[in-house]
């Protein structure tokens, strides 16, 4: 038998990586939606800042955002002021959710070119003016920590966006909000320091 050349079981195991790439496919796919929404919402707002009342409204829709609360002899709540102009904490709340789509789509290039190198097939990129940075040296567990930490990027703006329009949220959403990012920054640690606690003897051998 020639080196390199695998028996038919071991092969047909091998060659089920390549089960893989529909995933990888169905990921760009998701990532050119994600581009779509995020040119929706990019026009949308150009549109309200132009003076498009109904740009402007299907932002505020889109946001869960509302106006002043309109309160009744009790005190109660009956309604909310109509939104009739693009204000600064609208502005920033729609900036903040294109900041998010960007954060996601970078992870899912992470998952996409750093998954099919590690688990499917080579990319070749040595020597290409392009080839990602952190590419050359990523494998399963670089992999795993460098998502865990896009992961907390996206759940800290998730949690800012929350803390600008905190009026219309109840208190208890802006507390389970806050404890499972603190969660997400810990599994982060935990996962971080688990990486370099497995790579220490490696590194000491040499």
């Amino acid at each position: 038998m020639s080196r390199g050349r695998l028996p038919p079981l071991p092969a047909m195991i091998f060659a089920s990586r390549w089960l893989q790439l529909p995933l990888y496919l169905g990921l760009i796919l998701a990532q050119a939606v994600y581009v779509f929404h995020f040119w929706v919402e990019l026009v949308h707002l150009i549109e309200a800042a132009m003076g498009d009342a109904g740009a402007l409204q299907k932002l505020v829709s889109s946001l869960g955002y509302k106006g002043t609360p309109i309160l009744d002899a009790a005190g109660r709540t009956v309604g909310y002021e109509p939104i009739k102009q693009l204000g600064e904490t609208i502005i920033m709340l729609v900036v903040l959710g294109l900041i998010d789509v960007v954060m996601i789509s970078n992870l899912l290039i992470m998952v996409i070119v750093g998954g099919y190198e590690t688990f499917v097939s080579r990319l070749r990129l040595e020597g290409h003016p392009d080839q990602p940075e952190w590419l050359s040296h990523v494998n399963a567990s670089v992999l795993k920590v460098k998502l865990a930490t896009a992961i907390i990027g996206i759940s800290s703006i998730h949690l800012l966006k929350t803390f600008i329009n905190a009026a219309n949220y109840e208190d208890k959403v802006l507390i389970w909000q806050t404890l499972i990012h603190i969660a997400f920054l810990f599994s982060a640690l935990s996962i971080a320091l688990a990486d370099r606690l497995m790579n220490a003897p490696a590194a000491s051998r040499h």
